[in-house]
């Protein structure tokens, strides 16, 4: 299945995103997609309601605007430096051990929502990147079991203010958690819908031009590995969202580097997750 959630902001309502691209409202399912909807067997439970309930479930407009696809996680978990040719680019060495860092749960926004360039910024970058969706309470999970605490793959640009990032002292936290910086979406891809994510093309295009082409075949920690290397360190909960890293081509790799600016359109896209498109426009108070 194909998860989305709908409408105004704020005022999101369930549904999904079928086969043939028709989207269906799934609001008399009787639940959101929640921590407690993805930890209770929810997906099982809506494909079974789905059979006998879809030809009742009223069609959402395509042009109406789809939302974050899932309630607010209770974290976003990220992998740094995730691809060899990106960590080249960035002037760092490829890591030993995944690099964990957090992500603000109050920077996620719908997939063709604007992204706001902070105050004071002058160095914001884009990043397209495969995010995990766990479906499963996950805690010291071994390798070959971390798939069974996978609910599905969701398209994510790791928006990124390099100066926050690296010039600042501290954590990179303040360069990845502004408002804004974690378009998500179109939709939540459930496991079946994905045959192999370590082998998934992904791009994104700055103004029409592509900046970033490459595939997660060129993970240098793969999904399996990097769910259960994060569970060895913290309680990973259902509905939270681990983003796998970046490819090479993000801006400040470039010579000389380029950050975005406003009126620019970055426009992603992962094989079998969909694509997202975000105009670009400065903080105004």
């Amino acid at each position: 299945m194909k998860l989305i959630r709908f409408g105004a902001e704020g005022n999101e309502k369930p549904g999904l995103q079928l086969n043939d691209g028709t989207r269906i409202d799934v609001s008399a399912f009787g639940s959101d997609y929640t921590e407690e909807f993805f930890g209770n067997d929810g997906i099982e439970k809506l494909k079974k309601w789905v059979i006998n309930h879809k030809e009742n479930c009223p069609k959402v407009p395509n042009d109406t605007r789809l939302g974050v696809p899932l309630i607010r996680p209770s974290k976003i978990v990220c992998v740094g430096l995730n691809y060899a040719q990106h960590a080249a680019e960035a002037g760092m060495d490829i890591p030993k051990e995944p690099v964990l860092f957090f992500k603000s749960t109050t920077a996620l926004v719908g997939p063709n929502d604007d992204v706001i360039i902070p105050k004071n910024s002058e160095k914001t970058d884009w990043e397209v990147e495969l995010a995990i969706v766990i479906g499963k309470k996950a805690s010291y999970v071994e390798e070959a079991d971390a798939f069974d605490h996978i609910a599905g793959y969701v398209l994510h640009n790791d928006v990124s203010e390099r100066a926050f990032q690296i010039e600042k002292s501290g954590q990179w936290c303040k360069g990845k958690g502004c408002d804004t910086f974690a378009p998500v979406g179109p939709f939540i891809a459930t496991t079946d819908e994905i045959k192999d994510p370590n082998n998934l093309s992904l791009w994104l295009k700055l103004n029409g031009k592509k900046m970033q082409d490459s595939s997660t075949s060129d993970f240098i920690f793969n999904v399996q590995y990097v769910v259960s290397h994060i569970s060895q360190f913290m309680t990973l909960l259902p509905g939270d969202i681990i983003s796998t890293g970046t490819p090479f081509g993000v801006g400040l790799g470039l010579t000389p580097p380029m950050y975005l600016k406003e009126g620019d359109v970055m426009e992603l896209g992962i094989e079998g997750l969909g694509t997202s498109k975000q105009v670009c426009k400065n903080y105004k108070a």
